[in-house]
């Protein structure tokens, strides 16, 4: 082992109060303890902290006292051992408690010299190198994430820095010059930090800061698509993806109209492409809701939405493929009738290849259409369109599926059908039943053709013997 003789302060307790004394000591040096005997000369704080307490310090000394309570929880602990410097974790971990009090409770605390303070604190202890994962085949649905073992004071600093974001105290004009372009970037890579109490203090702490410092919102925007172009083309895996896409379905939501043409190609070169990932499953409500809002922001991007879907639509994944009609149906239910008669005719071509899928779960999504009110209201003022593209396929399916549950389904839409337009209906089983015939007769030549190509293969390969015998 490598020792080094260092001079560092020793501490010792008098009347609650830390005392500093030089002393000479010799330690060992490793990893961690280098750190810390950096973060001593960085910040040039105590590492023993002062248990004065806010709630009891003068008016006149409260906003210095926090200060010094913000320096000294720079200090970092190690975590992975769990009977390492129990009593300093106990301290910082009374020390934020304390910070995150007087922040909720007390106004005019937030001072314009805390600022720097503040971030500075925040930044040596959230922001680090996020450790790669233990399962490189990490599935979130199946496998339990790995917890950040430093989340007793974690927590506590993400606590704080929200509660100072939400002070009515708190100023965005002085908070600009620290929150940074520099400062959210390395806020957006801790999304993909496997534990999800982090993300979810993340996720809350974005979006006010979205809300509060204006000038970061174009760069936030942007640095979220790159996250998901890199996620979509290159790695395909970030474990925050969702929590990322609740922040901007809020966002779109707040966009003005007309929508940007920025925001009109995040939607068709970002969002839709997002279906195509393999973890969809994980993330598919928030995708679909941010979807919807467009949607309902603005009603020309309908046709790009539905023609993406229909593009990205996935051929062998039926998991996939129920969740895609679940977010037909979300945009369906606030479709506009005009917009709706641009996508009718591929819509329902997909819907009826859906209807007669093998797999009984992805059949009954699509039938379950047929029970939506608003929905039927639709296909009744189109019906002319529509009946045509799904009549053959329903007529079928109930004669071949092997699901009763499905053929009951099936029944249910041709009663609706045949109530809807009768004559229609009529017309289309007669043209249906004769192409049946037809197609029944082209078959039945084609075998006796096939039949008799095999006769003759075979009376020339009978000859084709004969001749060699001889």
């Amino acid at each position: 082992m490598v020792t080094k003789t260092v001079w560092l302060p020793t501490f010792c307790k008098i009347d609650s109060f830390v005392f500093c004394k030089r002393k000479k000591i010799t330690q060992a040096w490793n990893d961690m303890r280098v750190m810390r005997v950096n973060l001593f000369f960085n910040f040039g704080i105590n590492y023993i902290f002062s248990p004065s307490c806010l709630t009891d310090a003068p008016v006149a000394e409260i906003h210095d006292l926090f200060c010094k309570k913000l320096q000294q929880c720079c200090v970092l602990f190690d975590f992975l051992d769990c009977v390492a410097d129990l009593k300093g974790k106990e301290i910082k971990r009374a020390a934020l408690n304390e910070l995150v009090e007087s922040v909720a409770t007390s106004r005019g605390v937030l001072i314009e010299p805390l600022y720097p303070e503040a971030i500075k604190m925040i930044s040596v202890n959230i922001f680090r190198t996020l450790p790669p994962s233990e399962n490189p085949e990490f599935d979130p649905e199946e496998d339990e994430p790995a917890l950040e073992a430093s989340w007793p004071h974690l927590q506590l600093v993400y606590e704080l820095f929200l509660r100072f974001l939400e002070s009515p105290d708190f100023q965005p004009s002085l908070a600009k010059r620290y929150v940074d372009q520099k400062f959210v970037l390395q806020l957006l890579e801790l999304f993909d930090s496997e534990d999800p109490r982090e993300r979810e203090y993340l996720k809350t702490i974005l979006h006010r800061v979205y809300g509060k410092l204006l000038g970061l919102r174009a760069y936030i925007r942007k640095q979220i698509n790159n996250i998901f172009l890199r996620f979509i083309y290159e790695t395909e895996r970030f474990n925050g993806v969702a929590e990322l896409l609740e922040i901007l379905g809020s966002i779109i939501n707040g966009f003005a109209l007309p929508l940007k043409s920025e925001h009109k190609q995040f939607l068709v070169r970002v969002l839709i492409p997002l279906h195509t990932a393999k973890s969809l499953s994980i993330f598919h409500a928030q995708l679909a809701y941010c979807v919807v809002q467009f949607m309902e922001k603005d009603a020309t991007v309908t046709e790009h939405i539905i023609r993406g879907l229909l593009r990205y639509w996935p051929k062998t994944c039926t998991q996939k493929e129920v969740m895609f009609l679940g977010e037909i149906e979300e945009i369906l239910d606030v479709i506009e009738p005009s917009q709706f008669i641009r996508v009718q005719e591929p819509l329902f071509k997909q819907i009826a290849a859906c209807i007669s899928s093998p797999h009984f779960q992805v059949a009954e999504r699509a039938l379950y259409f047929w029970n939506n009110e608003y929905i039927l209201s639709l296909i009744e003022e189109n019906c002319q369109v529509i009946l045509p593209l799904v009549f053959g396929t329903l007529y079928r399916v109930s004669k071949e599926h092997w699901n009763q549950t499905i053929i009951s389904l099936i029944y249910n839409v041709l009663k609706t059908f045949m109530e809807m337009n009768s004559k229609l209906f009529d017309d289309l089983t007669s043209s249906y039943k004769v192409e049946k015939q037809n197609s029944n007769i082209i078959e039945i030549n084609i075998y006796k053709k096939t039949k008799n190509n095999n006769n003759n293969i075979k009376w020339i390969g009978d000859i084709k013997r004969e001749l060699k015998s001889l």
